[in-house]
């Protein structure tokens, strides 16, 4: 072999020798850019696991709050307010205005007959209810005396404006049936669960408390009935200023001042309504 021959040959070696060197250090660096992509890649994952923590956490809210309403509403009672002798006592509770307009009017024997018409209704609405338990309703028990107080009122302050019945007699009944209804605002204010707002106040369908009138109220509102009805049929049927319904006006004093008392110590007078607690 000659000397030639023999330099190129030491060249070559030592030209793969570097390119095996340079492919080395290549291959050296190589897992340090693999590692960057992992780095990159363990953030991104960790973002996405954050942005999964976080949906987690608003889905956890979201749960939390359904479950504390759905114990609220437990603990307040829903009921179907629908039902025949509500409507009955809306009907009435419309019929006032008439029948103080008609009053007003003179026009006695239409507003005669058309009390007929109230005092069937009232009938009817506590016979319904008392039939049939599906038309039976909390809000009706506070609805109905609400209807007859209203009733009641209208009317003995539309017959004291015409100069049939004693104006200090009206003034007396008005005053104890603002009190009854303040009583009853108070206790309802009282029942309902907080967050007590105006919205879930004046709700209908959020029952807490049942209310029961006396056997002395209930006496009371039919002898003020009678005396609505009798000085209503007064100037129809021409017995005007009767001893009889002079009568009726200290019987309907008497009983009237009796009734306000009995709600004052009668115990059973208003019923606070909670359910049974659901085991967890």
């Amino acid at each position: 072999m000659s000397y030639s021959l023999l330099i190129q040959f030491r060249h070559f070696q030592i030209v793969n020798k570097r390119l095996l060197q340079r492919c080395l250090s290549l291959i050296r660096l190589r897992p340090y850019s693999i590692g960057d992509g992992d780095h990159f890649q363990r953030k991104k994952i960790d973002m996405q696991d954050r942005a999964a923590r976080g949906k987690a956490f608003k889905a956890k809210l979201i749960r939390d709050f359904k479950q504390t309403k759905e114990k609220v509403e437990e603990i307040i009672e829903r009921e179907n307010i629908w039902t025949v002798p509500n409507f009955l006592c809306i009907g009435r509770i419309i019929s006032t205005p008439c029948l103080s307009y008609f009053i007003l009017s003179q026009d006695y024997q239409v507003a005669l007959w058309l009390l007929g018409f109230a005092g069937l209704s009232d009938f009817a609405d506590g016979w319904i209810a008392r039939t049939w338990s599906s038309q039976a309703s909390k809000l009706g028990s506070f609805l109905d005396p609400v209807a007859d107080k209203l009733l009641v009122g209208t009317l003995f302050l539309s017959l004291a404006w015409v100069g049939l019945i004693p104006i200090p007699l009206t003034c007396l009944i008005l005053v104890r049936d603002v009190l009854l209804i303040a009583g009853a605002s108070y206790i309802r204010y009282r029942s309902l669960p907080p967050p007590i707002t105006l919205a879930r106040y004046f709700d209908p369908t959020h029952a807490t408390v049942q209310l029961a009138p006396t056997l002395v109220s209930k006496l009371n509102t039919g002898v003020q009935l009678a005396l609505i009805a009798s000085t209503l049929a007064a100037p129809v049927f021409h017995f005007v200023n009767h001893p009889i319904l002079e009568g009726l006006c200290y019987l309907t004093a008497v009983t009237t001042l009796a009734g306000g008392f009995s709600y004052l110590v009668s115990k059973d007078t208003y019923k606070l309504l909670r359910k049974k607690k659901i085991s967890p």
